[in-house]
């Protein structure tokens, strides 16, 4: 059933949380600004990458590991709630649709397309791998290392799709033998990923070990899938825990909007104890991204809605909006560059994001539409089987 307010609501059987597509939308933005800055920097233009506003794309794609793991936990206790089983390849073929054909149509345009273009079209750009260093990396789900390996490149967002379609493969078979000890195994994630993380900080000080580490996240949707687990046990209850209260929910907001807007600018003891002390920290902050996704999508007082069709519509190409905008921002900057050299910072900033923005939501429209819309399509009609 849709979720809407002033109904009794079955919290096993919730087919839609609203307001979620609005927040995916904001991450994906948030993504697209901070690499729009710092290639900005890199060209010389008037930037602002040193304010903290502009350093959340990783923050950024932590939410969509919590968002993930909300909702896919939830998805299947749906699914073993209503039919009594979990059936895996139903699963992963519902994620192939979704995920592999722009994943792979972004494979294929990065290392096959613009290598060739490029040469044609006289753009000073050397790619920092070939097809030959890279395709079992793009093919195996591990683009991360591409990056680790051969340095920045155009497909560099590609790491965090990699990362959940690892989680996706090992998911749900694990969530099918836990069965009825869901959330032990919720859990036990995250205690081993803090003890890994300990392991790499403190005795394996290994490159690639703690690469690894910072790019596989699980220990993010572990903490999704709990409150996932919350809303499907005690969803009864959630409207009257002292946590969403306004008074809370009016404090923990503020803490939320002053470490976007400035975690990379405060400094001071008891800051950096809180949002800068490592092991921990990734985690406060993971649970502070699910408290807003609850909030959002669950509680009937919560001060913020964000139900508008306009950002649900975004929220709904935001996979198109974070695989495409790092070429629309190359394109940007390799057609305007002159020009932008030329501009003061806020008229710089204003017309850098609204020529970016507006081409990267119009090719992530185009693409939903007429590419991705086909397999989304096929997936629909599974699901009705």
């Amino acid at each position: 059933m849709k979720l809407t307010t002033n109904q009794i609501i079955d919290y096993k059987n919730i087919t839609l949380f609203p307001g979620l597509n609005s927040l995916r939308f904001m991450a994906a933005f948030f993504v697209l600004m901070q690499h729009g800055e710092r290639i900005k920097a890199k060209n010389g233009i008037e930037n602002f990458e040193w304010l903290g506003l502009f350093q959340n794309g990783g923050h950024a794609v932590t939410f969509f590991f919590v968002l993930s793991g909300f909702l896919i936990t939830y998805l299947l206790l749906k699914e073993r709630h209503t039919t009594g089983n979990i059936q895996v390849k139903k699963f992963y073929l519902k994620r192939i649709l979704r995920i592999w054909p722009l994943y792979f149509l972004l494979v294929f345009i990065g290392t096959i397309v613009l290598p060739l273009i490029f040469p044609l079209l006289n753009v000073q750009y050397e790619m920092p791998y070939t097809l030959g260093q890279s395709w079992y990396y793009f093919v195996f789900f591990l683009p991360g290392l591409v990056t680790f390996f051969y340095g920045h490149h155009f497909l560099e967002p590609l790491w965090s799709i990699g990362s959940e379609e690892v989680f996706y493969l090992i998911w749900a078979p694990i969530f099918k033998l836990f069965k009825n000890k869901l959330f032990s195994l919720l859990i036990g994630i995250i205690a081993l990923k803090v003890a890994l993380s300990a392991l790499g900080l403190f005795v394996i000080p290994n490159a690639l070990f703690n690469y690894l580490l910072g790019i596989f996240k699980f220990e993010a949707m572990a903490v999704g899938g709990l409150g996932a687990y919350l809303i499907y046990t005690k969803g009864s209850t959630l409207n009257k825990l002292t946590i969403f209260k306004i008074p809370y929910q009016l404090i923990i907001f503020s803490i939320l909007c002053v470490f976007l807007l400035f975690h990379s600018n405060i400094d001071n003891t008891y800051w950096n104890l809180a949002f800068k002390t490592p092991i921990i920290s990734p985690l406060l902050i993971d649970c502070l991204f699910l408290y807003l996704i609850l909030c959002v999508s669950m509680i009937d007082h919560s001060i913020i809605k964000l139900r508008h069709k306009f950002f649900s519509f975004l929220g709904e190409i935001s996979y198109g909006i974070y695989m495409y905008h790092m070429l629309v921002i190359f394109a940007t900057i390799h057609f305007l560059k002159d020009y932008f050299l030329h501009l003061n910072i806020w008229p710089n900033v204003f017309l850098f994001y609204l020529i970016t923005g507006s081409f990267t939501i119009l090719i992530a429209s185009l693409s939903k539409i007429y590419f991705e819309n086909y397999f989304l399509n096929l997936k629909k009609k599974l699901e009705n089987k």
